[in-house]
């Protein structure tokens, strides 16, 4: 067996640190990354806790195969979320995880509140508290330059929050590099309520595999796989940005907030168009897949400046969602989220809900400063962002996300936000496809593509490869169908939940790719790493224990049934455009009260969707919180 690995519990209001080692018992539980998070949440966090309180913590942890050569450099941020009021959880690519682990941790649980401005210098087992006064107000690129710098080490990686971050902005995000971003749930506002600047990290303690030989060999197979995959080739030439235009082009996108479902005349948004500024492609650690480009712009108002993207969900927020048709617009505002530290999705959304609403008249001159809200026009998109980051005029509204926003516009405005448990929606119309309406609506941190997204549903395949994928019967391959598809929401929340609790990408697993690794893959890949022997079914079931312990934590914040449903356009709102199989569809609130049903009967949850005690207890969750860690 592999050396224990280590946690830290990090007191910031006395500067104490108290170091443990993770227990074998709950790794079988949990594995790490966001299982382990999450049962630190629910065990660390008492009901009703304020999220910008002290009392609140910010998890910051790496996955089991965090650090290994196989796309395994993912770090996973939690806490209760600011933004929601629940479920606290973010992801993000780079590089920081694996040097937490050289550093000597695999998490961190970060609680009280810092005097003045903090930051935590890890390196070789030794975890410090130092002065960030110098870093307030610096820009999340800044932060980082600046760390290295002090430390005299250009091989620094650290995780900053940006200025909307020290401004409580409760969509703000964590960066590491350029473009890496925990973006969902305001984690970034999290760490400014506790004066936390930033997380540093150096380390040359070695992580150990049990039979490193067999690991290099299996990892090299399953990254070669990757790399020649259809999906592999597209988004290393392309990026994720590929996913938006397929999804554009058959009219599954959110267009003027929430007005259409196809962005007509969007040949400049085309990916294709970043070759004019790209100087090339970059990846995570480990990965093999480069599914980043690096580009430099120029703009008379934001000199030249270098960055890395932009993602899928920014040429939504910045494109589609405000009506803007070009790939510069989404350079710029990509550069801006990320140099300001601010979720791209939510504030593309915010921004677009608040366009409609200007548009039909719910507010006016008066609330938004006289700003003239419009679509189409990049100059008040950008001059929103950052009203948003520091707080000021409309922005200081829009910065509260979604349900305070609704409580000062009115509640003729709650129509047309698309939220659902306090979090905007990605820029994603899923009025065709029931089954992606179902994994947003019951999704544990609120409206989510990345908890339980059944993304291979769309690719119109044969019901029995459908059903040799999910292992199970009764699936319809067709988009409208309501048939089956709790059955591929269920299995992926397990697969998702697993694969953020190893520290894996999920563009590496059965998310695009219906021919990822997969369940035995990955017992083969722990068993080589550590020596401990997981069965398919086993792995399965930690997924599931994993999505109950955060359903729990909702039930226990007072959420039920009634914050699993839609917003009401869904149902009331026909898709305007599209290709025939996307276009005319709603979703029918019979059938999917149906579909919700056969999803809590699925978990184990009664017709309320809270967990039965028979659940609980079959998964050993009936004596939480039990504080083993």
């Amino acid at each position: 067996m592999v050396t224990k690995r280590k946690i830290a519990y990090i007191d910031l209001t006395k500067k104490e640190v108290k170091v443990r080692d993770i227990p074998y018992e709950m790794r079988r539980l949990y594995l790490g990354g966001r299982g382990l998070d999450m049962y630190l949440l629910y065990n660390h966090v008492d009901r009703g806790v304020d999220p910008l309180s002290p009392d609140n913590v910010l998890l910051v942890s790496a996955g089991l195969l965090v650090g290994t050569p196989l796309a395994s450099g993912r770090t996973h941020i939690g806490g209760k979320s600011p933004l929601t009021g629940i479920v606290g959880s973010a992801n993000m690519g780079g590089f920081f995880a694996p040097e937490l682990r050289m550093a000597g941790f695999d998490h961190l649980v970060i609680k009280g509140r810092a005097e003045k401005p903090t930051y935590l210098w890890i390196h070789d087992g030794m975890i410090e508290f130092m002065d960030a006064s110098h870093l307030w107000g610096k820009d999340t690129f800044e932060t980082q330059e600046i760390i290295r710098k002090d430390h005299g080490d250009p091989d620094i990686k650290s995780m900053v929050i940006g200025p909307a971050g020290e401004n409580l902005v409760r969509f703000a995000n964590v960066i590491t590099g350029h473009k890496n971003a925990g973006g969902r749930t305001g984690m970034g506002c999290l760490m400014g309520s506790k004066r936390l600047k930033a997380i540093a990290a150096k380390g040359t303690i070695d992580i150990e595999l049990k039979y490193p030989d067999e690991y290099m060999e299996y990892a090299y197979e399953l990254n070669k796989r990757m790399a020649n995959s259809r999906w592999g080739k597209a988004s290393g030439k392309w990026g994720t940005m590929v996913i938006w235009n397929y999804t554009n082009t058959w009219g599954g996108v959110r267009v003027r907030n929430f007005q259409a479902n196809q962005l007509h005349n969007a040949e400049l948004l085309e990916p294709q168009n970043i070759d004019k500024w790209s100087i090339g492609v970059a990846g995570c650690y480990g990965c093999v897949v480069h599914c980043r480009h690096r580009y430099v712009y120029s703009d008379p108002k934001y000199g030249t400046f270098y960055d890395e993207g932009p993602e899928y969900t920014s040429l939504g927020a910045f494109g589609a969602e405000v009506g803007c048709n070009r790939m510069e617009y989404v350079l710029i505002g990509n550069h801006l989220v990320n140099k300001l530290g601010l979720d791209t999705l939510e504030t593309g959304s915010m921004i677009a809900w608040a366009i409609e609403l200007y548009e039909k008249g719910i507010i006016d001159d008066r609330v938004t400063g006289g700003l003239k809200l419009e679509w189409g026009n990049p100059d008040l998109v950008f001059q929103l962002v950052e009203m948003i980051a520091y707080r000021k005029g409309l922005g200081n509204i829009l910065a509260d996300g979604p349900r305070p926003a609704i409580e000062k516009f009115g509640p003729e405005s709650a129509y047309y936000c698309i939220q659902i448990k306090g979090m905007s929606n990605l820029h994603s119309d899923e009025r065709p496809t029931p089954s992606l309406a179902l994994n947003i609506a019951t999704a544990t941190r609120g409206s989510d593509h990345l908890r339980s997204r059944p993304a291979v549903d769309l690719y119109g395949l044969p019901e029995e490869v459908l059903e040799q994928i999910y292992e199970t019967t009764g699936l319809v391959s067709t988009w409208a169908s309501y048939q089956g598809k709790a059955k591929m929401v269920t299995w992926q929340e397990k697969l998702y939940a697993v694969v953020d609790s190893l520290g894996i990408c999920k563009y590496h697993t059965v998310f695009i790719s219906a021919t990822a690794p997969k369940w035995e893959e990955w017992c083969k890949l722990i068993y080589y790493a550590t020596g401990w022997e997981f069965t398919k079914q086993e792995l399965m079931e930690i997924g599931e224990r994993i999505y109950n312990i955060e359903r729990m934590f909702l039930v226990r914040e007072g959420l039920s049934r009634k914050d699993d449903y839609l917003p009401e356009r869904y149902y009331k709102e026909p898709t305007p455009t599209g290709l025939p199989i996307a276009k005319g569809r709603y979703i029918d609130r019979a059938e999917f009260d149906k579909m919700l049903d056969e999803y809590y009967d699925l978990h184990g949850w009664d017709r309320n969707g809270i967990p039965k005690p028979e659940t609980l207890k079959r998964l050993g969750l009936d004596q939480e919180p039990s504080h083993k860690l």
